[in-house]
This record gives structure tokens, C-alpha cells and sequence, in this order.
């Protein structure tokens, strides 16, 4: 499992076709992929990662403060083209991200182990498979990629 973690001042999506907007602050914007083999244990992993990630400046401007220190929000979107081979070629092969059955499980587990370790109303999310328009405002900028333990 993959989380590409982006530090923002807000971030938002929407999705046409559903109706469908989601706006958060100061916070994570978090694109989750999932690979085939992932697991729940994976799922726990990573998001108890995210949430305790000190990505966040202190009052020394050093960062050493997490999410659940700041209370800043959260956003989630599956990525699946986090598994883009293009090791060969110029077309991405996406062989390594899971099933969409299986991906949309996770995904949804991922989503509420955040809202566990966070608190229901700072976590909101994309819709799984939909095609999304996703904004933000990186801060920082403050970008790093946050995976689950080999197997």
C-alpha cells in the first residue's frame, strides 16, 4: 500500500457525474493506492503512519507536529496509478495495484482507521473508481510517499 502524502492549506475534489464535493482546510491530502497481496494489516500501518506523520511546524518552524497534534483535516482519494509500472515502454502497466473489489475494501478500511485515529469530521474523501478533479495547495511544499513493511 501507498499513501502519497501532501502537506496542504486546503484541498478539494469533486466529482461531477455524482454531484459530489468535498472541501477540507489546512491539512493531509493523502492519495491512497493499493496493491494486489495488501492486507488489513497494511491498511492499520499506513494510515496509523499518515496520522502520526510529523510533517507540521512547531513554534520553532521545525517539523515535528502530526495531524492529530495540529488538528488539521484530512482527504482522501484512491489512486490506483500509484502502481504505474513504466519501467518498459511508455504507456504505464498497472499489473501491481489490486483488483477493484479488493482495492474499494481497503480503501474504505483505510478511510475509517482515520477517522479512528482522528476523529470522524476531520476525514473526508473522494468517491473509489470515479473520475475526480482533485485541487490543493501544497505547503511547503511538503510531499512524501509513506508504504506499508515488506511482506
Amino acid at each position: 500500500m501507498r499513501a502519497l502524502v501532501q502537506r496542504v492549506s486546503s484541498a478539494g475534489v469533486k466529482v461531477e457525474e455524482a454531484n459530489y464535493k468535498s472541501v477540507i482546510g489546512a491539512g493531509m491530502l493523502i492519495l491512497l493506492g493499493v496493491k494486489t497481496g495488501d492486507r488489513e494489516d497494511d491498511v492499520i500501518f499506513v494510515a496509523d503512519k499518515c496520522s502520526n506523520l510529523r510533517i507540521f511546524e512547531d513554534a520553532e518552524g521545525k517539523m515535528n507536529l502530526s495531524l492529530k497534534d495540529t488538528g488539521g483535516e484530512v482527504l482522501v482519494i484512491s489512486q490506483f496509478t500509484l502502481y504505474g509500472e513504466t519501467a518498459k515502454g511508455n504507456r504505464p502497466n498497472f499489473t501491481m495495484a489490486a483488483r477493484p473489489e479488493e482495492a474499494s475494501r481497503l480503501y474504505e478500511l483505510f478511510i475509517e482507521r482515520m477517522k479512528f485515529n482522528l476523529g470522524g469530521e476531520r476525514v473526508k474523501s473522494g468517491i473509489f473508481a470515479a473520475m475526480m478533479d482533485v485541487s490543493l495547495v501544497n505547503a511547503g511544499p511538503v510531499t512524501v510517499m509513506v508504504e506499508s513493511k515488506e511482506k
